[in-house]
């Protein structure tokens, strides 16, 4: 079997840079020819130099009539590729493409261009879906405009394909963003019990969306921190997280205002119960996340003293 990777994405959607970007990796560098099929041009061509590296042939054809299986396999009979890359038409419907019968479509990615998805999809709806339906990665690239909406296009496209990976980015990059349907917890209820699996996924949330947590009421088991110089009403509740390996451990918590923060002791295990609210701190150098502790029992050390982020 031959194995194919299709690329999926309207004009001007950033397949040229996706494919471009990736022959040029490392994990890319390997045996044997790569075709490259363009179904469309844009404004951003492929760099000869860049191809010859990577032993990649390019072969164009602008006309979906002569996307077909005895023209693609006269294309193979003379290159005789190792892999196969498909850069296919965005206006072409993905349901009529036939592929030769020992070509294997290995993975299917989409881009899309997030500045222009509304009308993509309120025009050409059912189009966009064939793209989606059979893709493993959607990758929505220039969002940095569009924040306030990838939430609404990550659903839009979970409609379609449940079980597709969903990847934002803008011109800095991935964009890590947690959504609230992700979160696991509910966001409506008025308090948020956290446990070993949902405190590092909150600690970064509150980071980014504070708004979603000012007024609630956040429960947790944490180790007492108390930094030198604190007032003698507050202290830090938190916990240790390995952030990427054991060597890499850091401490995770934010300032809580407590009446009885003087009786407590470093190390400390406790169960804090309080308000969070949005205030200016020196310790944060502007405003965050303070909770106003309304319960703090001690309680038994857990399991697992160390939390992470999945």
């Amino acid at each position: 079997m031959k194995p194919v990777y299709m690329i999926n994405g309207f004009l001007e959607s950033g397949k040229t840079s996706f494919i471009n970007f990736t022959i040029q990796q490392p994990y890319f560098q390997i045996k044997g020819l790569t075709l490259l099929i363009l179904c469309e041009e844009g404004e951003e061509e492929y760099d000869e130099k860049i191809l010859k590296a990577a032993k990649t042939e390019v072969r164009v054809i602008e006309d979906e009539a002569d996307f077909n299986a005895a023209n693609l396999i006269a294309i193979e009979k003379e290159l005789n590729p190792e892999r196969i890359i498909i850069e296919y038409n965005g206006v072409w419907n993905v349901k009529n493409m036939k592929l030769p019968f020992h070509w294997n479509v290995e993975q299917q990615i989409t881009l899309i261009d997030a500045s222009t998805f509304p009308t993509y999809y309120s025009n050409m709806k059912s189009m966009v879906a064939e793209m989606i339906r059979k893709s493993e990665l959607i990758i929505f690239n220039r969002c940095d405009n569009v924040m306030d909406n990838l939430g609404s296009y990550r659903r839009n496209v979970k409609a379609v394909n449940a079980s597709a990976d969903v990847i934002f980015e803008n011109k800095d990059g991935e964009i890590n963003e947690i959504f609230e349907e992700d979160l696991p917890y509910d966001l409506k209820s008025d308090k948020i019990v956290l446990d070993d699996q949902s405190y590092g996924i909150w600690y970064m949330d509150v980071m980014d969306h504070i708004e979603r947590y000012s007024g609630k009421t956040i429960e947790f088991v944490a180790m007492v921190m108390k930094p030198k110089g604190f007032e003698a009403d507050a202290f830090v509740p938190g916990r240790m997280a390995m952030t990427c390996c054991a060597e890499d451990m850091a401490f995770l918590g934010y300032v809580c205002k407590y009446a009885g923060a003087d009786k407590l002791k470093d190390r400390d295990w406790v169960k804090v119960s309080g308000k969070l609210k949005k205030e200016f701190r020196k310790d944060y150098k502007g405003e965050g996340p303070v909770i106003y502790a309304e319960k703090v029992e001690s309680t038994q050390r857990p399991a697992n003293e160390v939390i992470g982020f999945n």
